[in-house]
């Protein structure tokens, strides 16, 4: 794993920049951290993503909630033929630790997907403040059922490397209309492996 810098937010290929800082230390940053990274992030090409499955890992939440919840997951992003634009879906895994083997839990025989989502430029939305250098992941126009609480939730996403989509940071906030809410939930997405079988809601 190449290193981070914090305050450039990219990667430094093994040179020593001032303070970089690996994936595996990003698990540990702070959230004044995290956000730094997140507004001096870089844009993402939306193709760059279609057909591969990242390895997610939830940052800045606490340690009680990771456990009751989940550390670790999959996001897939998905182009479906005469598409204009990119879907994805998140994919519940066993907590086989950071680097463990990715295994998609199961439900009547097939992968646990859940929380469909579009991926759509940030024009157009009213993103927080220092959240609107990439895309934004859009689970409100994506299949979710109707009343989903789902629905409200928007992940910017940026590129840690300029023209690179190999190792992504994100956010999430809640759009509840006439108001933003922040939450404390980053993640980071590292690029896993192909989709081999699109899900659907």
């Amino acid at each position: 794993r190449r290193a981070i810098d914090v305050r450039a937010g990219r990667h430094l290929a093994g040179h020593d920049r001032g303070e970089p800082m690996t994936p595996d230390q990003l698990i540990d940053a702070d959230k004044r951290t995290l956000r730094a990274l997140l507004a001096s992030g870089h844009p993402i090409d939306p193709d760059a993503l279609a057909g591969w499955q990242y390895r997610g890992t939830s940052l800045g939440m606490p340690g009680f909630v990771d456990r009751i919840a989940w550390k670790t997951f999959v996001k897939a992003f998905h182009r479906d033929p005469g598409a204009a634009q990119v879907r994805g879906w998140n994919v519940r895994i066993r907590q086989t630790g950071l680097l463990g083997p990715i295994e998609p839990l199961l439900r009547d025989g097939k992968p646990f997907v859940f929380g469909f989502f579009r991926v759509e430029r940030p024009e157009g939305y009213a993103v927080p403040d220092g959240a609107g250098r990439g895309l934004i992941l859009d689970y409100g126009q994506a299949g979710n059922p109707a009343f989903d609480p789902v629905n409200r939730v928007r992940d910017p996403l940026v590129a840690l490397e300029p023209g690179n989509a190999d190792v992504l940071l994100g956010w999430t906030y809640l759009d509840l209309g006439i108001v933003r809410v922040p939450t404390p939930s980053y993640f980071l997405l590292e690029r896993a492996m192909p989709v081999t079988e699109p899900a659907s809601p």
